[in-house]
């Protein structure tokens, strides 16, 4: 089956989602698909019991940032995908800090869009309404890719995101396993050196954070935001 077009959910703060967009843009070059960029709160699947919502606070990591992808993505989708990338980039690859407000505020071409996008409760909505899609799919984390004949997966999990032709090889993995609805799970045992490559990929990410990550089952999700 051919497969042009994905929708790929994230959340920003996400180190794994971060390398595999690394991937999907690269897949993109070689081969001209479509990526829609959607949302998911890791804050909000990981919020514990008593804890606000995130779109109950003035600002909340993840989520506040979203709504400033909200506002890019309602002018164009390639205004979201630079965006997401100059935001990756600084967490993930730089350690830096783009959750916090000024921070925020720099990454964008025009501050505006900073307010527009706070000022505005619609990108609550929007937000919400990519995050459910997931929910409702049975999804529980990013990176969720979404094909237009309706098939979901969770993944890959990257932090050494291939290129040029090994980047096709997954591309053909991934594709072929949306083509076969009924497997449900394919997983790597992770060793001892994979454990240590995880922790050097992710210093950068480790210097930046200013939140507590949640770990639930094996793959490991990150929250924050102020309460």
């Amino acid at each position: 089956m051919t497969r042009s077009t994905v929708d790929f959910h994230f959340d920003p703060m996400c180190p794994f989602a971060y390398q595999t967009s690394v991937w999907l843009r690269d897949v993109r070059a070689q081969l001209g698909i479509t990526v829609n960029w959607r949302f998911f709160s890791l804050e909000e699947v990981n919020r514990f019991e008593g804890k606000k919502h995130p779109w109950e606070r003035e600002w909340s990591y993840g989520w506040s940032l979203m709504r400033i992808g909200a506002t890019l993505r309602r002018h164009s989708m390639d205004a979201l995908d630079t965006w997401y990338a100059r935001v990756g980039e600084a967490l993930h690859m730089r350690g830096e800090k783009p959750h916090d407000p000024s921070a925020a505020r720099r990454l964008l071409d025009n501050p505006r869009v900073f307010d527009e996008a706070i000022a505005d409760p619609t990108t609550h909505d929007e937000v919400r309404a990519d995050h459910q899609r997931v929910i409702d799919a049975g999804g529980f984390g990013v990176p969720t890719l979404f094909f237009a004949d309706g098939q979901t997966l969770f993944g890959p999990v990257l932090v050494d995101p291939p290129r040029g032709e090994e980047a096709l090889k997954l591309w053909n993995v991934v594709t072929g396993m949306a083509d076969l609805p009924h497997v449900y799970e394919l997983q790597r045992p992770k060793a001892q050196a994979d454990q240590e490559l995880i922790a050097r990929t992710l210093q950068p990410y480790l210097s930046g954070r200013d939140w507590v990550s949640v770990n639930r089952g094996e793959i490991i999700d990150f929250s924050g935001g102020t309460a």
